[in-house]
């Protein structure tokens, strides 16, 4: 009924009701206390008056200190020191009214003024405390008992959300995981108390832990290895606190990129700023995975203009909708005509083609799109930045042209060759390749994350079956760095670190979902063209460059004029795969 709905005027005059309820009690008890449970007669006929007049003023400064406008479980310490100061300056102004005017409130027992300023301060205080206290404890009782893995800011702000009721945990141990934080042990941050980190077991044990928060900043490998150790004690759901600027943002759930990305130690943003910085940059496929992070990374960089081409509609709105200033173009790369308006229309300093179709069974089903989009796009991005003297030109390329056994990793080895081998004139192209990246659409990680939310099972294709991760920013950031110090006709090579077995990956998501116990995996075999293990090295020649996160192979010839005549009898003949293989002798299909 609403009758009964709690409103804000309510709470306020059930607030004043009380307050007036306990400030006659509290100065009665004074008086009682005074006279020790035997008040005097003639000092009965002011308190009336007396209780009107320390009543109103407490009334008052509550009202200006707006101590009725607090939520209960919102009632803190900041609160707390508002009833104070009312109270404070409640008695201040009673004590001068009576110095002013003692004939009024004559006879009055002056000692019931101290008297009564500590009982009120404690009932009017207490109610409040305790009303929060009633509402915590009810709170907890529905909230996941929770360790948090961490001494920093971020273990502060989570306590203080956990308090609030703005997340579903109760804090009831911290661990000091780094050796920074160690003298922090056996210490209590916000009523918690530290424990060092040998302790995780047994905490989890005494405490009944369903949960962890994890604020200390950690690499991947000591985020894997306290990911196992919760997961074997049996903490199965694991948080990460994040932070905007100094304020406490959200929690996020403990993600398989974290697990797994690899974090390059030698990005150069000044490098890469200074590359990008005022130039106009046209960027191909710009609505998928890896060309829409290079456009958000180049708006971050500072160009100047940017172009964004893609043959989605909604993907490339998406990126526009994040991107408000980038002209956006509707088209293929497969249509030069409309291409070449872009170019003609704009002064373009740097053209990066990221346009691809890069979804292995999905080109072995369509030869003729594939081969037609990734060989002739890449042609028509590439000759028509030359004749229009653009000065650098970025080939977004794949591990699957090394040694390719599918169509897709044929035809952008295909665009290698041409990229290499094309009299570029004063135009610098330059061949980036690299891996897998976390999360790209297509990858193995959504396909898993779709199967678990599902029940299962994760098919696997095999169980030895590795790929290389790397996470999505810092492979664009990485290409970027690249072009930046390419000269031109060179084929640079991403380190993507150590690969990664599938089915260790799938485990590892399993275990991330808490459904050890539910999910099942399954083996469906290796899909046309596929590779069990991907390369990105060709041969021990790759030489270093000043960064060890980039590397850099020779070119391999191909006379330029017999290229263009067998991409031509590519396109044009019906035995494509024998076509690719004459263009490609290391070519070994795998259908």
């Amino acid at each position: 009924m609403s009758l009964f709905r709690p409103t804000s005027v309510k709470r306020i005059l059930f607030f004043l009701f009380l307050d007036l309820l306990l400030s006659a009690a509290s100065l009665y008890l004074a008086y009682l206390l005074r006279f020790n449970f035997s008040i005097t007669e003639e000092f009965l006929p002011p308190f009336g008056f007396v209780l009107l007049l320390i009543a109103g003023l407490k009334l008052l400064f509550f009202f200006l200190y707006k101590v009725y406008f607090i939520v209960w479980r919102y009632f803190g310490f900041s609160e707390a020191k508002n009833i104070l100061k009312a109270h404070i300056w409640a008695y201040a102004v009673f004590v001068l009214y009576y110095l002013f005017f003692p004939e009024t409130i004559d006879p009055f027992p002056r000692s019931v003024v101290i008297i009564d300023f500590l009982l009120s301060l404690s009932l009017i205080g207490g109610l409040r405390v305790s009303k929060r206290i009633m509402l915590e404890n009810e709170r907890n009782d529905l909230m996941k008992p929770t360790l948090i893995l961490g001494v920093n800011s971020k273990t502060t702000s989570a306590i203080k959300s956990a308090i609030e009721g703005e997340i579903p945990y109760f804090p009831v141990a911290i661990v000091a995981l780094l050796d920074e934080n160690k003298s922090a042990v056996n210490t209590y941050i916000s009523n918690v108390k530290v424990y060092d980190e040998s302790m995780i077991e047994a905490l989890i044990k005494k405490e009944d832990i369903e949960a962890a928060i994890i604020t200390a900043e950690l690499d991947v490998e000591q985020l894997n290895a306290l990911f196992e150790r919760l997961n074997r004690a049996g903490v199965k759901e694991v948080k990460r606190a994040k932070l905007l600027g100094s304020q406490y943002e959200k929690l996020e759930d403990l993600s398989i990129e974290d697990l797994l990305a690899r974090h390059p130690k030698d990005l150069d943003e000044e490098v890469i700023a200074e590359f990008i910085h005022d130039k106009k940059v046209l960027i191909t496929g710009a609505g998928g995975s890896i060309g829409s992070e290079i456009a958000m990374q180049c708006h971050r960089f500072g160009a100047r203009k940017l172009i964004l081409v893609d043959n989605g509609e909604y993907n490339l709105y998406a990126i526009g909708e994040r991107l408000p200033s980038a002209k956006l173009s509707l088209q293929s790369v497969m249509h030069r005509e409309g291409l070449e308006k872009l170019f003609e229309q704009y002064a373009i300093d740097i053209v990066i083609h990221a346009a691809a179709y890069k979804h292995v069974p999905m080109c072995e089903k369509n030869i003729d799109i594939a081969i037609s989009n990734n060989v002739l796009g890449s042609r028509n991005i590439i000759d028509l930045s030359i004749e229009h003297g653009i000065k650098k030109v970025v080939i977004i390329s794949t591990d699957k042209a090394v040694r390719p056994t599918n169509v897709m990793g044929a035809t952008k080895r295909i665009g290698e060759l041409y990229a290499q081998n094309v009299d570029a004139k004063g135009t610098e192209i330059v061949a980036v390749r690299f891996g897998n990246v976390l999360g790209s659409s297509g990858s193995v990680i959504p396909k898993f994350k779709e199967q678990i939310e599902h029940g299962g099972p994760l098919t696997v294709t095999h169980p030895d079956m590795t790929r290389y991760f790397m996470m999505i920013p810092e492979a664009c950031q990485l290409v970027l760095q690249a072009a930046s110090i390419a000269k031109g006709n060179e084929l640079f090579i991403l380190d993507m670190g150590e690969p990664v077995k599938i089915i260790d990956l799938a485990k590892q998501m399993i275990r991330l979902y808490g459904k050890t116990d539910e999910i099942a995996i399954k083996y469906s075999g290796l899909r046309p063209g596929e590779k069990m293990f991907e390369e990105l090295l060709i041969s021990q020649n790759e030489q270093k460059t000043r960064y060890e996160s980039i590397f850099v192979t020779n070119p391999t010839y191909y006379d330029i004029d017999e290229l263009n005549k067998d991409i031509e009898d590519l396109i044009e003949t019906e035995g494509k795969l024998i076509q690719l293989k004459k263009i490609l002798p290391e070519f070994e299909h795998q259908p």
